[in-house]
């Protein structure tokens, strides 16, 4: 087996030390979706944890800690590796409804004049078919593994899972799902903003939203910056597991499953005090169904959905709802909607919130 490529030791922060308010997530065993009676047992646990949170973390993935470590090591050479010059020559910011390539920080607008602070890069399956920067390129084939491993041994079996919570047939949603779909597999970097900026935005990074794909699975990272909307209410932060996922709904998901997966509201937020001097860096594998495939309900239509604007005969593909979302966010102008702190725009005929 040939030597991989050096690639120098990307070192995170320890974690908090500050007594925050975590929410309560479930841990999924994901070894025991080898079986067929595993899966049955898991459906159980998943389907109550999605439907209710809509936050899981999933453990024994198939990663060994040395894995997810050279993992980091990996996403962290588009940012501190690439210069500024060549980093311009492979932007895209979502216009197109896709973030391929990089989508540099301040782009979006958050609140009172405040632009983002978000660097991040993507690839999706065609890795060996798009040209990347010179830095990344001795770790495509290892940046394709990653992808795959994601797919198939991760969003694959969660899929199914699924699919039994809501007692259809095991391989219904994994067919929607083909590794030729427009999935990304992202490394995300936060870096620290002003403290003028953290006063107009009160210390939002990003405001409260939903992911526009199926499912997102989020290799955790020990800054605490992560936030989730509990079912109480509250806002609560997401705990760091060593060398475990942490997963979560979507759009595509709450809308194949007629409502019952609702997509999860989750916001990133200024890290606490003995974090607050370092970037954030995060690995990513955002789950879509194929661009074809029309986002209406295998369940019986929720109210919810339909109160949203969501008809099934009237649903948009997986394609036009994300051209939708990605070419809008943050920059397309928000209204007022009837909640206090919440601000609505209308995508393919379905209504959107943001929660500051």
């Amino acid at each position: 087996m040939p030597t991989p490529p050096h690639v120098e030791r990307y070192v995170p922060p320890p974690p908090t030390q500050e007594n925050l308010d975590y929410a309560d997530l479930p841990i999924i065993d994901l070894s025991k979706a080898k079986t067929p009676q595993g899966r049955v047992t898991l459906a159980k646990e998943v389907r109550e944890a999605i439907s209710n949170q809509g936050f899981c973390y999933a453990i024994n993935h198939g990663y060994t800690p040395e894995q997810t470590r050279r993992l980091f090591d990996i996403a962290n050479v588009p940012f501190n590796r690439v210069c500024l010059e060549e980093k311009l020559q492979y932007v895209q910011n979502g216009e197109s409804g896709t973030y391929q390539g990089y989508k540099m920080p301040r782009y979006w607008h958050l609140e009172g004049g405040v632009l983002d602070q978000v660097e991040h890069y993507s690839t999706n399956f065609d890795i060996f078919h798009k040209q990347h920067p010179k830095p990344l390129q001795p770790f495509l084939p290892e940046l394709e593994a990653f992808a795959k491993h994601n797919q198939f041994n991760v969003l694959h079996p969660m899929l199914r899972i699924l699919a039994l919570g809501l007692e259809l047939p095991e391989e219904t949603l994994v067919h929607l799902h083909p590794f030729q779909s427009a999935g990304e597999t992202s490394g995300i970097f936060n870096y620290p903003r002003s403290e003028e900026e953290e006063q107009k935005t009160k210390n939002v990074w990003l405001k409260g939203h939903t992911d526009y794909g199926s499912l997102t699975i989020l290799w955790s990272q020990p800054i605490s910056a992560l936030q989730i909307s509990s079912p109480n209410g509250k806002w609560q932060w997401i705990k760091h597991i060593d060398n475990a996922l942490v997963i979560n709904t979507g759009d595509a998901l709450e809308f194949l499953s007629g409502g019952f997966y609702k997509a999860t509201i989750h916001r990133v937020v200024q890290p606490p005090v003995d974090q607050r001097n370092f970037a954030r860096l995060g690995a990513f594998y955002f789950c879509m169904p194929d661009d074809n495939v029309k986002l209406s309900s295998f369940a019986p239509e929720n109210t919810n959905l339909k109160n949203m604007g969501f008809r099934s005969e009237k649903a948009p593909t997986m394609a036009d709802w994300r051209r939708g979302r990605t070419s809008a966010y943050g920059r397309k102008e928000l209204t007022p909607g009837n909640e206090i702190g919440v601000e609505e725009e209308i995508i393919e005929g379905v209504t959107v919130r943001h929660y500051n």
